[in-house]
C-alpha cells in the first residue's frame, strides 16, 4: 500500500515556478492539448475561436492536474527509479502535500470552467479522465496488476474524444477511433521502455510485464499489440477522419513501427545487452513520432476538407 506521507528529503529549498509547472509532466501534457486539439478540429462542427481556445487551454490545465495528482501518490516509487528520482517531490524541490493541493485545485478548476466553457458533457469526461488517471491507474492499477498499462492506457486515449465532445456536444465512432489509436498505441510504446530501462521496474516493485512474465513474453506481447495497431492505424484511413494524406503517413510509419516490433520480437536478452538495448530504444523513439504524425495527419486532413482536398469526400 502506498505510503500517502511521503516526506521529501531534508533541506531548504525555495520552490521555484518551474517545479510546479514540471510536476504538472508538460511532456505529457504538450500530447494532451495537441490530440485534443486534432479531436475538436477534425469533428464536423466549426467552434469559436475564443470557445476554442478557452477549452483546450482548460483540457492543459487537467492534464497537468492528473500529473501533479500522480507524482503525488507516486513519490516513494519515483524516488526508487533512475529515470524518475529526479522528479520534483523526491529530488525535494516540491513538498508532497503542495502537490496534492496543487492537483486537487486545478482538477476542480479546470472541470468547472470546461463546463463553463463548452458543455458539461465535455467537463465530465474531463473529470473522469483525471479520475481515471489519478486513482484508477495511479493508485490502483500501476501496482496490482501487469495490466496496468494496458487499462491505464485509456487515460492517455480520452483527449481527443474530449475534443470532439467539445465541439459536438456528443460522441461518435470517429471519437472512439482517435481514442481506440491512442489505446492500443500505449503498451508497446512503454513496454519497449520497460524492456531497456532494466532494474528500475524491479526496484519500485512495480509489476510491469517484464518483471512478471518476463523479457521474452513482454517482446512477443509487443508485436502482437503492434499487428492489431496496424490494421486500426491503416483501416482508420478509410474513415471519416482518415484521407489520401493520412493513408500515407500511416502506410510508412506503420511499415516501420511493424518491422521494429518484429526486430524486438526476435532478439534475446543476450543479444539486447550486448548493444545495449539498441533496437528497443529506436523502437521506443520511433513511437515517440509515431502518435504525433499520426494525428498531425488526421489534423491535415481535417485542415483540407474545407476546400475540398481532404478526407474522401464522404
Amino acid at each position: 500500500m502506498t505510503d500517502v506521507s511521503y516526506s521529501t528529503p531534508a533541506g531548504e529549498y525555495d520552490t521555484q515556478l518551474g517545479d510546479y509547472f514540471a510536476l504538472m509532466k508538460p511532456r505529457v501534457m504538450s500530447l494532451v492539448v495537441f490530440t485534443a486539439l486534432v479531436g475538436m478540429l477534425a469533428a464536423p462542427v466549426s467552434v469559436h475561436p475564443v470557445i476554442a481556445f478557452s477549452s483546450i487551454l482548460f483540457v492543459a490545465i487537467g492534464a497537468g492536474a492528473s500529473g501533479a495528482l500522480n507524482m503525488w501518490w507516486d513519490a516513494d516509487i519515483d524516488s526508487v527509479m533512475h529515470r524518475t528520482a529526479k522528479r520534483p517531490i523526491p529530488s525535494g524541490r516540491v513538498p508532497a502535500g503542495e502537490a496534492l493541493s496543487l492537483g486537487l485545485a486545478l482538477s476542480g478548476l479546470s472541470v468547472m470552467m470546461l463546463g463553463l466553457a463548452a458543455n458539461l458533457l465535455a467537463a465530465g469526461l474531463l473529470a473522469f479522465t483525471i479520475f481515471f488517471y489519478a486513482v484508477v491507474y495511479s493508485m490502483w492499477l500501476k501496482r496490482s496488476t501487469p495490466q496496468n498499462i494496458v487499462i491505464g492506457g485509456a487515460a492517455g486515449a480520452f483527449p481527443p474524444v474530449i475534443g470532439w465532445v467539445i465541439a459536438t456536444g456528443s460522441f461518435s465512432i470517429e471519437a472512439w477511433l482517435m481514442f481506440a489509436l491512442i489505446f492500443m498505441w500505449t503498451p508497446p510504446h512503454f513496454w519497449a521502455l520497460a524492456l531497456f530501462m532494466k532494474s528500475d521496474y524491479n526496484d519500485a516493485d512495480v509489476p510491469m510485464l517484464t518483471v512478471t512474465h518476463g523479457r521474452r513474453s513482454t517482446r512477443i506481447h509487443i508485436i502482437a499489440y503492434t499487428v492489431l495497431l496496424v490494421a486500426l492505424a491503416i483501416g482508420a484511413g478509410f474513415t471519416a477522419i482518415g484521407g489520401p494524406t493520412y493513408l500515407i503517413v500511416a502506410v510508412i510509419l506503420n511499415a516501420l513501427f511493424l518491422k521494429g516490433a518484429f526486430d524486438i520480437w526476435r532478439r534475446d536478452e543476450t543479444t539486447a545487452q550486448a548493444d545495449k538495448y539498441k533496437v528497443e530504444k529506436k523502437f521506443f523513439r520511433l513511437s515517440l513520432w509515431y502518435l504525433f504524425a499520426h494525428f498531425g495527419a488526421i489534423l491535415v486532413e481535417a485542415m483540407l476538407r474545407p476546400f475540398g482536398l481532404g478526407g474522401w469526400g464522404i
